[in-house]
């Protein structure tokens, strides 16, 4: 099955996840990170959904699943116990549908993920081999490393500055793609962001006098 990759905005908008083991747990975490109102639907859940629960992060349906619980969700989780269930519950999503044990009956998958900071990559094999995934990703994982995170974070400081302060669009975009060039990402890779950081201030000091960075 080809896949379309997408990243998709959860804020505010309902996720539910039918099961309450250790995989619909994590799979809250990451929908309750990504800023979705999320609904377990499980007649027992883990101690960690359970103090999600009490924290009031997630609304909990201590119940089995029941047709009409899907009603105005915007992505669906099903993972029961029970394939049977889990197909009933695909058959009834008229919405994101993602099965667990058996991602052909849903209509989309989750990649195996690198996330450092505002940096996400997504890794797929679309299915084929999810074991290739998760070494593809370690491999990733040790390339980029959380300098990046901190790198991006530098980086949107300066942008929304530069784009406030810099009115030579020319200016502007020099600085800009500076930030992205081999010669910036090479001394990350090799020095950290500690010695990117001062040589980004030492260089936007000699091309400009807005105050881009402190």
């Amino acid at each position: 099955m080809k896949y379309y990759p997408a990243f998709i905005d959860l804020k505010d908008k309902l996720a539910v996840v039918i099961g309450g083991g250790r995989v619909a747990e994590r799979k809250a975490r990451s929908l309750l990170k990504a800023g979705a109102e999320v609904r377990v639907i499980s007649p027992e859940i883990t101690a960690g959904l359970a103090k999600l629960r009490d924290r009031s992060m997630l609304k909990h349906v201590k119940r089995a699943y029941r047709k009409g619980d899907l009603k105005k969700a915007f992505i669906v989780i099903a993972g029961t116990s029970s394939s049977l269930v889990n197909k009933r519950i695909a058959d009834d999503a008229d919405c994101l549908i993602n099965v667990i044990d058996a991602p052909s009956e849903g209509n989309y998958i989750v990649p195996s993920l690198v996330k450092q900071g505002a940096l996400t990559i997504a890794i797929s094999t679309e299915g084929t081999s999810p074991a290739i995934s998760k070494a593809i990703r370690e491999e990733i994982e040790n390339l980029y490393g959380k300098e990046y995170g901190q790198y991006l974070k530098l980086v949107e400081t300066i942008r929304q500055k530069a784009l406030t302060n810099i009115k030579d669009s020319g200016k502007r975009k020099r600085i800009l793609n500076f930030l992205a060039s081999d010669k910036i990402l090479d001394l990350l890779r090799k020095k950290g962001f500690k010695e990117t950081a001062r040589e980004i201030t030492s260089h936007i000091s000699k091309t400009t006098d807005a105050l881009l960075y402190s």
